[in-house]
């Protein structure tokens, strides 16, 4: 199929681009990579009357150092760039280690950061990792910027805090604690595919070697990214033991999350799932972060 007529927006500057979503509304949609909204249009599921392509706006393409020691990634920045850049592996390591996993060379060639969040698939790794990274996210319109912290940004499946008038311009993700190691995993029937569960880990240790600070997040198995409350209860103050890791990713996978059955696993499946790569990620973390 192919998509219904539409206008067709190519602004050079956000300032243009902000003024066309002002004046079209609900009406219009931004393009960015178009990975995702290139097919739901063509599947006619998505149906804007005014498409604002953003591939010229050249501003919004970038990684910079920010001077909190974290990452400031404009919204146009490709996969690929953030997957080759030495400053995110350098500061960003859990971010570095999750982009490979996103689908496949030509898809990072095209998705853009800033348009992944926006789509807000439950099942896609930036979001969770954005969630992970305790990052925020910078919105603009013609009435001006905000800043929304990661966590308050997705709202539901494929639902975030933008309004109809704003685009997100920048994503910006502070730098891992000292003593913090880090990891992430997740699993599909193909690799490429959308992963049927993803976990992201960061685990803080003191100086005497307790937990100070758990961030368990989990993709695929709720309408958002799902931060497990479960997994610091067990963890903080305690020694990272195995039967400790055990307990918490069993906990987490219990009362953290709620995930669906469809016809490619049922819920029970990703429970399990859920369990066996919160452990692996936490011990990956735990020996990460005993390393540094």
């Amino acid at each position: 199929m192919k998509p219904p007529a539409f206008k067709y927006l190519a602004p050079t500057t956000v300032d243009e681009a902000v003024a066309y979503l002002a004046e079209y509304g609900y009406d219009a949609k931004p393009l960015a990579g178009g990975q995702s909204l290139i097919p739901t249009m063509n599947f006619r599921l998505a149906q804007p009357a005014v498409l604002v392509d953003l591939n010229r706006v050249q501003e919004l393409s970038y990684i910079r150092p920010a001077e909190d020691g974290g990452v400031l990634i404009g919204a146009m920045t490709r996969h690929v760039q953030v997957e080759r850049s030495d400053l995110v592996a350098q500061r960003l390591p859990l971010l570095h280690e999750t982009v490979p996993f996103i689908a496949h060379p030509q898809i990072r060639n095209r998705g853009t950061y800033g348009g992944s969040i926006s789509h807000a698939d439950p099942a896609a790794e930036l979001p969770a990792i954005t969630v992970a990274h305790r990052g925020r996210v910078q919105l603009r319109s013609t009435r001006g910027s905000r800043w929304v912290p990661a966590e308050e940004f997705f709202l539901g499946l494929f639902t975030t805090a933008l309004e109809p008038d704003e685009m997100v311009v920048e994503i910006a993700l502070p730098a891992l604690p000292p003593r913090t190691g880090w990891a992430f995993d997740e699993f599909s029937r193909r690799h490429g595919d959308f992963a049927l569960v993803g976990v992201a880990a960061a685990v803080t240790l003191s100086a005497q070697g307790r937990v100070d600070e758990v961030r368990l997040v989990f993709m695929g198995v709720g309408d958002r990214p799902m931060t497990s409350a479960a997994a610091p209860a067990v963890l903080v103050g305690q020694e990272p033991s195995d039967e400790a890791l055990e307990e918490a990713a069993q906990r987490a996978a219990q009362e953290d999350i709620d995930p669906f059955g469809d016809v490619h696993a049922s819920a029970a499946f990703r429970r399990h799932l859920a369990s066996v790569l919160a452990k692996r990620v936490l011990t990956r973390a735990v020996e990460r972060a005993q390393a540094r």
